[in-house]
C-alpha cells in the first residue's frame, strides 16, 4: 500500500472573483427583470376587471372581478423579477471584487494561534464531527 504525499495532491483552482464580463450579464439580468416586471403589471390590469351597473333611483352599483390566473401569473412573473435583480447584484460585486493576497507579509505571527485548543502542540480534529481526545495522537497526512 502507498501513502499518498502533499505533493501529489491536486487542489482544483478556485473561480477567479474579477471577472468583467459579470457585469455584462448583470446588466442584461437588470434588462430582463424591467421586462419581467413590465409583463407582470400588464397581466396584473388583465386580472383586474371594473363593472358598474345601473340602478334605479340610485348610484350605479359598481363591482370588481379578479381573475386569479392572470394575477398568479404577475406575482409570478414579479418574483422571478426580483430574482434576477438579487443575482444582478451578486454578479456586478463579483464583476468588481478582487481576491485578497493569497500570502499577507504583515502578518502577526504572535497570534498565529489564537484559540488554544488548536495549537501545534493539541492540533484541530482532523474532520469537524471528531473530538480531539486528549493523550491520543492524531496522524495527519504529514505523519504517513
Amino acid at each position: 500500500m502507498t501513502a499518498a504525499t502533499a505533493e501529489s495532491q491536486t487542489v482544483p483552482q478556485s473561480p477567479r472573483l474579477h471577472q468583467p464580463k459579470r457585469a455584462f450579464i448583470a446588466a442584461g439580468e437588470v434588462l430582463l427583470g424591467v421586462l419581467l416586471v413590465l409583463a407582470a403589471v400588464w397581466c396584473w390590469q388583465r386580472g383586474v376587471e371594473h363593472h358598474s351597473y345601473p340602478v334605479p333611483d340610485h348610484e350605479p352599483l359598481g363591482a370588481t372581478r379578479y381573475r386569479g390566473n392572470w394575477i398568479g401569473l404577475a406575482v409570478a412573473l414579479s418574483t422571478a423579477a426580483g430574482v434576477l435583480v438579487l443575482d444582478a447584484v451578486r454578479q456586478a460585486v463579483l464583476a468588481t471584487r478582487s481576491r485578497r493576497p493569497e500570502h499577507d507579509h504583515e502578518y502577526d505571527h504572535d497570534h498565529e494561534y489564537p484559540d488554544e485548543d488548536f495549537s501545534p502542540a493539541h492540533p484541530a480534529p482532523a474532520h469537524p464531527h471528531q473530538v480531539a481526545k486528549p493523550g491520543v495522537q492524531q496522524v495527519t497526512n504529514n505523519d504517513v
